[in-house]
């Protein structure tokens, strides 16, 4: 049997050997293992706790520490895996007895740098607080849930150490990660240099509270399109000047006084008093000088009055009440096969009998979600052969003729859906994207009222009236949008307006291009004087100032001359203009390509960045097919409107940055007791 030495009293095995200095072991294992003579001249590890034995060193060759590092770390030792439960059931209940644990049996020397990456974890209360206001943050957890019994308890299951917040405390994280990512955003604004467009979204509460969660739109210094909230403002009247003052308070907030260009709304019946007072906010930087009122940016007809999301949602909403009863017939059929016993494998059966050639499946809708209503109708009439085979008594199934018009329908939901996919598909859209949209739908809306059909004409002329408003209070927008797009220019504007107004697209037509060319000229006037050269002293440039009023002829006709070589110069706008447009191409980068051309437009690549970065939509992308209003949740509408605009803001800029905990650590804003 072989006889278990301690380390340090080994001795050697052969006495005819000078003895070496023995290297000090610094694997983890041998906090577990002890090594002793075996039969032979083999030496093998035991382990302190089962005994167990394991070979170590056979003649001059050495088996390694990985198998004794499996048998520690794998708990396939049952001495260490018992002490492994005990320390568990220790840590969860404090004034059990350690007795059996791994120090009772023999404890371990202090651990080296190589330990397990486990053992090298510490606990930090700053950092698990910090992680649960970003999870707060980010998911819409109720505030008050820390102090809810049920998540107490898990808290303190996962570590007892962990000192439970109140809602303040919460607070006060909260605030701190919403002060720090605003400041990363401030100076991601500081660095652009065009100008920022703003969306404006209203939204209600139970509490009679209304609100506006201003939006910024701007291309950033990489020429990459950026949407970010900037401010979540509690309006206290509904006066004409509440929007405008809120908007004010923005600016004044985020340092941008002088730096909005465009306003889109979310209030399609707005007065022309609000309209009128949002005028004067947009006004023109020349030379440094913020203009007047009066010198606003093309007049302030950069306001669109409503969301291009909402509108569309309106108009479905309108389609489907005008037809209420055939829809609520047809979801009361698919309800019905869905969930009667045995009904789906029979519908199915019968499907495959008639060889149907639709691969859709019946899906029931969500009333508040009109994509999923327009994907249920669609299905449903393409299987409406399959319901007229299959015994549905219970269901008052659509007759042959409202089958027809739920095809009817279905087409203008299809061609609002299709309209939405901009807003859907990838990033979010540059503003030149929305001119084709808007158009093949005010075209088709125009085609389908003068239908000879009843029907039709009925159900697309209230709908074609209500798109026709907002084509005309935004179409200026688009078009000069397009303008910026080099595969498509005036030539593509054209086309659309003389499809459109026939005989009278011209006025329309020279009302877009003038608009183009006084827009360029106002960013001309904004560019700074040229520098005084350092080759003329003070003097000097008195002497040139007062030789340019020489009134001699030789002189006045070097002055006619000089006027006329710069006349005869180009912009970079009309050279812009005439080179041909590019060809047509799908998931064209456009502010890629004005990155790459920049030098050779200076002036209208800052037009450009600026036109194309103006919100046509209100609306955040996850909730487009939105058929409700705007809502506070009741639990955030009693929160203080600081906490909420912290609350609102921070989840926005989170999904930008990963808010390292290191970096958050210093802040110290702090946030008083709710009211």
């Amino acid at each position: 049997m072989a006889t278990v030495v301690e380390e340090n009293s080994l001795t050697p095995i052969s006495t005819n050997t000078k003895p070496m200095k023995r290297r000090r072991k610094k694997s983890m294992v041998w906090d577990y293992f002890t090594i002793g003579a075996a039969d032979g001249d083999s030496i093998k590890a035991f382990c302190k706790q089962c005994k167990k034995s394991f070979a170590y060193k056979t003649g001059p060759k050495l088996s390694g520490t990985s198998h004794l590092k499996r048998h520690v770390d794998m708990g396939i030792c049952p001495v260490g895996r018992l002490s492994q439960e005990n320390n568990q059931a220790a840590v969860c209940t404090p004034n059990s007895d350690s007795n059996g644990s791994l120090d009772a049996i023999d404890q371990p020397r202090k651990r080296r740098k190589n330990a397990t990456a486990l053992a090298k974890v510490s606990f930090d209360q700053e950092r698990c607080s910090h992680e649960m206001a970003k999870m707060i943050i980010q998911h819409d957890y109720p505030l008050h849930m820390v102090e809810q019994s049920g998540f107490q308890g898990f808290a303190r299951a996962l570590n007892p150490q962990y000192n439970l917040v109140n809602m303040n405390t919460l607070q006060n994280h909260i605030v701190r990660i919403y002060s720090r990512e605003k400041q990363n955003l401030l100076n991601i604004l500081r660095g652009i240099q065009g100008r920022v467009s703003l969306g404006l979204d209203l939204w209600t509460s139970d509490q009679a509270t209304s609100y506006v969660i201003i939006t910024g739109h701007f291309v950033d210094f990489q020429w990459k399109l950026q949407r970010r909230i900037l401010s979540v403002i509690t309006l206290l009247n509904d006066s004409e000047f509440a929007l405008k003052d809120a908007i004010n308070a923005c600016l004044k907030d985020w340092c941008l006084e002088s730096k909005l260009f465009a306003l889109t709304l979310n209030q399609p019946n707005s007065s022309e008093k609000v309209r009128g007072s949002l005028r004067s906010l947009l006004s023109v930087q020349r030379s440094g000088e913020l203009c007047d009122q009066n010198s606003g940016i093309l007049e302030g007809q950069l306001i669109t009055g409503s969301c291009y999301a909402r509108v569309l949602s309106s108009l479905v909403h309108e389609a489907l009440e005008a037809m209420k009863f055939i829809v609520e017939k047809v979801r009361r059929s698919v309800k019905f096969v869905m969930f009667s016993k045995g009904l789906p494998e029979k519908f199915s059966e019968v499907k495959e009998q008639l060889q149907v050639p639709s691969t859709r499946t019946l899906i029931l809708d969500e009333k508040t979600s009109w994509n999923t209503t327009y994907e249920m109708l669609v299905a449903a009439s393409e299987l409406k052969e399959v319901f007229s085979c299959v015994d549905i008594s219970g269901a008052d199934t659509p007759t042959v003729d409202e089958w027809r018009q739920v095809q009817t329908l279905c087409s203008y939901l299809k061609l609002m859906h299709d309209g939405m996919s901009i807003l859907t598909i990838g990033s979010y859209p540059t503003s030149n994207m929305f001119f084709l949209e808007a158009w093949k739908i005010l075209l088709e809306l125009v085609n389908a009222s003068m239908s000879h059909d009843p029907f039709i004409s009925s159900l697309a002329t209230p709908l074609k009236d209500k798109f026709e408003r907002y084509w005309n209070d935004c179409y200026l927008i688009l078009a000069v949008a397009v303008y910026m797009d080099p595969r498509c220019k005036r030539q593509f504007v054209e086309m659309g307006l003389s499809r459109l107004y026939g005989e009278n697209a011209g006025a329309w037509i020279k009302f877009v291009e003038r608009a183009v060319h006084d827009l360029y000229h106002e960013y001309i006037l904004q560019q700074p004087p040229p520098p005084i050269t350092e080759a003329f002293g003070e003097d000097d440039h008195e002497y040139a100032i007062k030789s340019e009023l020489h009134t001699d002829p030789e002189y006045e006709l070097i002055d006619v001359d000089f006027d006329f070589c710069v006349s005869d110069l180009k912009s970079d706008l009309d050279l812009y203009l005439e080179r041909p447009a590019l060809p047509p191409v799908q998931d064209f980068d456009v502010l890629g390509w004005w990155r790459e051309n920049e030098k050779d437009y200076p002036t209208l690549s800052i037009m450009a960045s600026d036109i194309l970065s103006i919100p046509l939509t209100t609306t955040s992308p996850d909730s487009v097919f939105s058929t409700a209003e705007g809502q506070m949740d009741s639990l955030r509408s009693r929160l203080r409107p600081t906490t909420v605009e912290a609350l609102i803001c921070a989840k926005d800029w989170l999904k930008y940055s990963s808010c390292d905990f290191a970096s958050d650590a210093d802040q110290t804003t702090t946030v008083k007791s709710e009211s």
